[in-house]
Formats: structure tokens, sequence, C-alpha cells
């Protein structure tokens, strides 16, 4: 029998649990995950190596009580014995955020898939607390549907361009319903589509948050090929409600979690572009590999079980983000902002999830 717990994106209240483990907690989704456990009296461990991750994006939580920043890479073979806990639930976030990130370190990628998640999934194993990995919409290859149903997958080669993110996504899903078979480990698998909001990096070419640095630096705002293809935004703390919920229960079925109407890329821009007051131009150039065209959730899964659907408008997440970017600029004396480090450094890889 699945149960289920409420969180509201507003939601302070206290769950069952008493201290989690966030890999990847020093990201952009991961930091927002250990921000709402603290709001709801959770102590937590945020994981990082900081590699990509950073230690700005939890700076404003050291001083909270039950918080810990541990710098580790949870690849390690020494990660399970270093991570004590006990934990109650094991969110793991680590791993590439983009197909971008995985490009230059393939090898890199699949090894952090495969030695982190299991790494994770052990410590979750030995303390019986509830794990859930953070996986994309992207294990399902290009799309057969919009939405497409949970259950169908399209197809996807060995040597796509983006097929390393691809499979290293899967890899980790295989491995968490693997241990969850062999081990009667309690794992979920959410997968996070197109998420966007304060903290996420600015160079990730076709962000949002790139999108708003490109306009208030002037422009010009750059959007690959013609701009037509579909993306369905969810603004992170609708994210981070969705992923809690999934983990306040039993369920080991994969859920999509992610925004339900569409909107193009083009539009996208244009939208960043009006409520930045920018005068900058609309340009487009070429992608560096074919994207797909469109990537929409499937999420009556995750209202019909667990009451979950997105409450932040676009027009307002837009906005937030805007403030957010605009305000790191500010902060930097007007000059230029990444949001993060920018080149993948050696042997690492990125951290939560990007649109």
């Amino acid at each position: 029998m699945t149960t289920t717990m409420t969180f509201s994106a507003m939601s302070t209240a206290r769950p069952g649990w008493k201290r989690a483990l966030v890999t990847g907690g020093a990201g952009f989704l991961g930091s927002h995950l250990c921000e709402r456990l603290l709001d709801g009296g959770v102590g937590v461990d945020c994981v990082d190596n900081l590699s990509s991750g950073s230690a700005d994006h939890v700076r404003h939580l050291a001083g909270r009580p039950g918080f810990r920043l541990l710098q580790l890479d949870v690849a390690d073979p020494g990660a399970p014995d270093a991570l004590a806990g006990p934990y109650d639930l094991v969110l793991h976030c680590a791993g590439p955020a983009s197909p971008a990130d995985c490009r230059d370190r393939p090898l890199d990628v699949l090894d952090t898939a495969g030695l982190g998640t299991r790494n994770a999934l052990a410590v979750a194993d030995r303390a019986g607390a509830r794990f859930l990995l953070a996986s994309a919409g992207r294990v399902h290859g290009d799309p057969l549907g919009v939405p497409r149903p949970q259950e169908v997958r399209g197809d996807a080669g060995p040597d796509g361009p983006c097929e390393v993110y691809d499979v290293a996504k899967r890899f980790s899903e295989a491995l968490t319903a693997a241990y969850a078979t062999a081990h009667g480990t309690d794992a979920g698998i959410v997968r996070l589509f197109d998420t966007y909001g304060p903290r996420m990096r600015t160079d990730d070419p076709q962000s949002i948050p790139a999108f708003v640095e490109q306009a208030l630096t002037g422009g010009p705002v750059i959007v690959t090929d013609d701009g037509t293809g579909a993306r369905s935004l969810c603004y992170v703390d609708d994210v981070v409600d969705g992923v809690l919920r999934v983990a306040a229960s039993r369920s080991l079925r994969p859920v999509d979690i992610g925004g339900g109407d569409e909107t193009t890329v083009q539009e996208i821009a244009r939208r960043v572009i009006d409520l930045t007051g920018s005068r900058a131009d609309l340009r487009f150039g070429t992608a560096h590999a074919p994207d797909r065209a469109r990537r929409r959730p499937d999420p009556s899964f995750a209202c019909e079980l667990f009451g979950w659907m997105p409450r932040v408008s676009w027009e307002e997440g837009f906005k937030r983000t805007i403030a957010h970017v605009a305000g790191g600029r500010q902060g930097a004396g007007g000059r230029e902002r990444t949001g993060g480090p920018s080149p993948l450094p050696e042997g690492g890889t990125r951290h939560a999830c990007c649109w």
C-alpha cells in the first residue's frame, strides 16, 4: 500500500524523517532540497565535491541547526564509510546536469552514474532509509507522443550526440531498481523535466538564466536553430514539492515531475526580453548537437497518486529568476556572473537538473 505525505509548495510541516543525506546538495536542485528539508525540521548532510556545485548555494544554510556541508565525492570507494548517518532519507542528485556536461568526459560521467549511485544506495540500504534517485525525462528517448505516456520509450542509439547523458541516467535507474529487487531497499525514482529558477547556472546556453544574463547585458539573446522546440517548464519550488511527495511514499515506479503547458524556446527567450525590459535582439545560432523537438512529461501519476500539481505560473517564476540573476550581477559590482564554475573541472560532474 502506498502512503503519501503532503508537502505543499510553502509547507514547513515536519515529516517523519529526522536526518537526510542529499548528494549533489550544493548544486541547483540539491540546494533547494536542503533548504526545504531544513524548513521542515529535518537535519541535512549536504554532500558535494564542489567540482561543479558551489558552497555559495548553501552558505545561507551554514548556521542553521542540523545542517552540515560535507566536501566529498559520492563516487569515491570510501564514501559509504564516510557517510555514517544514520539517515532516514537519501536524495541522490549528484550527476551531470545536462548533455553538454557529458561531451568532453563521457567515461567519467558513466563512472559517476554507476559508482556514485551504487554508493548512495549502499548508504540508504545500510540505514534502512528511503532512497530517491533524481533522474531525467530524457531517459525516455525521442518522444513518440505528446504528452508521452510514461510506459512508452522512444528509440535512442548508443552513438547519439546526447546518449552518454541519457545512458548515465538510465543506468542509474537500472541500479536503483536492481538494488530494490536484490536487497529490498526502499527506493524510488523521479524523472525531472525542464526545471528552472534561482541558483541555476547561466553558462548553459539555452537555459532561462542564460537568456536573462544575455538580456541584462544588452544581448543578443541567442536561440539555437529556429527555436521551435517545445518545453514544459516547471519552477524549482514546484519540483522540490513533487520530489518530496514521492520521497514520502514507498513508490518504486518512476514518476514524472514537470510542467504541463508547452511553450517554444523562441517564445521563452522573447518573454525573458520583455520581462527584463531589455532592448536586446533575438538571434538564432547553430546547435552543438540536435535536440529533441519536444520534451513534455506525463504528470498524471504524480497528480493522481500524490496530489502534486505545479503552482507557480511561468510569469511569476520568470520574475523570481530574473530578480535572482540581476541581484547576483549587482552583488558582483556589475561584472559578468556565471552562477557557478563555467568549465567542467577535470574528473567532475555537474549536479542537479537543468532544462
